[in-house]
């Protein structure tokens, strides 16, 4: 066998490939990070359509196309579910997630007083009243420049630490030291939660735009995981309501076979219920964990470092955001037992109301067999006065036919009668039989 040149090799093009082996590959690079330098400034909105089911991605692409169009830039591609280009003096990222879209504009240069102004001021006014959805996350970034981690603790403390809530205020370095980042996790009166960014010097473009995106992502992922905190408020109360029936169904299942089928059927009405409950919260409840991992991955991505013993990012989430999603899985989890219990109770008083309805079962077949074994008896009966009866008049028939024969051998009429009675009855018996036992075996 030749040994393999690079000349003798097919080439890979040549070779048959799998039609969604270059989509696959390039959806691994279809959401690049931004690249940014300090100072600069971001406004992120996420929207999510009024029913999030229905979400029509035609019509979030025809908002985004009337938004480029008014800065004459470059239309995205039909089916494309990112966007990133020039708008004026701005970039413009445009992202289509699952269940919501998102818009962040990066802008150049940043006010003197920190967070000042209107972030909506950026966009279009003719234009924000075109989308048809509601504001889910919505937050503004503002990232400065520092020399060093010590002036990074300078400037925040000087300009930017005043326009915090402080108790609930997460601050820390991040990525090696690299970058200073704060956020109160508030929406301040204007709508926006506020994040600031002290990027030090020698941290390039790409890696402060991972920063940047990263923490609109945690802003964005942890408001959407919420979002499954009032229905699991409301599930867990329309739980206990349905756990207290399912109580009360239980004390009832030792009655009466009649009383069990009555609660038999109301125990399938609580189970229907039950799986509707489950059917109409199983996306969030989804949802909900999706979005939770995703917040915890981009918190470990950060890295996180003490700054002079201020909380963490991580340590806020804990306190905060951990709980709500405790709650949201034991919400679901108790759902969920509920209808293993509902399941298994159906189970047990099913039986029960199957055995019951068995032994009136049992109990019609025995009187059927009694009446079965009195009907034999009274065609038995029938059938022994039928041989007599018909032997009777065969007997006289006979005795009519050979009376005058025995006459001439010196034999009375009686004698006569009397030696033909057996053969005659047994005749007539075997008679019998034969036509009963050929209507048995014809009703076969």
């Amino acid at each position: 066998m030749k040994d393999a040149t690079p000349d003798s090799r097919m080439p890979l093009k040549r070779l048959m490939h799998d039609p969604e082996r270059y989509q696959l590959s390039n959806e691994l690079h279809s959401r690049p990070f931004p690249s940014l330098r300090a100072p600069c400034g971001a406004i992120y909105l996420a929207i999510r359509p009024e029913e999030a089911d229905r979400r029509d991605q035609a019509t979030d692409r025809a908002l985004l196309t009337s938004l480029i169009d008014r800065f004459g830039g470059q239309h995205p591609a039909p089916d494309a579910a990112f966007y990133s280009g020039e708008l004026g003096r701005y970039h413009m990222k445009w992202e289509a997630h699952t269940e919501f879209v998102a818009y962040t504009l990066f802008l150049p240069d940043i006010p003197d007083e920190p967070f000042s102004g209107d972030p909506l001021s950026h966009f279009p006014e003719d234009w924000l009243t075109q989308i048809d959805g509601r504001v889910i996350a919505a937050a503004q970034v503002r990232v400065e420049q520092a020399g060093s981690a010590e002036e990074s603790v300078g400037i925040y403390s000087d300009r930017l630490h005043r326009h915090f809530v402080s108790e609930s205020l997460a601050t820390a370095f991040v990525v090696d030291g690299e970058a200073l980042v704060a956020s109160d996790f508030r929406l301040h009166e204007d709508g926006f939660a506020r994040i600031a960014v002290v990027a030090v010097d020698g941290v390039g473009p790409r890696r402060l735009g991972r920063i940047v995106q990263r923490l609109l992502e945690i802003e964005s992922y942890k408001s959407f995981a919420l979002l499954t905190l009032p229905v699991a408020r409301r599930v867990a109360k329309r739980v206990t309501e349905l756990d207290d029936k399912l109580v009360l169904l239980a004390r009832q299942a030792t009655e009466g076979a009649e009383e069990a089928r009555e609660t038999l059927d109301q125990l399938t009405r609580l189970s229907a219920e039950v799986e509707r409950l489950s059917t109409e919260t199983a996306y969030r409840f989804g949802a909900a964990g999706a979005y939770e991992a995703i917040v915890n991955d981009r918190i470990s991505a950060l890295r996180e470092e003490r700054m002079a013993g201020r909380q963490l990012y991580s340590e806020f989430m804990k306190r905060r955001f951990d709980p709500a999603m405790r709650t949201c899985r034991s919400a679901e989890r108790r759902l969920h037992e509920l209808s293993g219990r509902l399941a298994r109770a159906s189970a047990l008083l099913s039986t029960r109301v199957n055995v019951a309805v068995e032994a009136q079962n049992q109990r019609l077949l025995e009187s059927m067999d009694k009446r079965a074994d009195l009907q034999l008896r009274l065609q038995q009966t029938v059938e022994g006065l039928s041989v007599v009866a018909i032997s009777y008049y065969a007997l006289g028939l006979a005795a009519a036919l050979v009376g005058p024969i025995a006459a001439r051998f010196g034999v009375s009429k009686e004698t006569a009668t009397a030696a033909l009675a057996v053969p005659v009855i047994g005749a007539v018996w075997w008679a019998v039989r034969r036509i009963r036992v050929r209507w048995e075996r014809g009703g076969r």
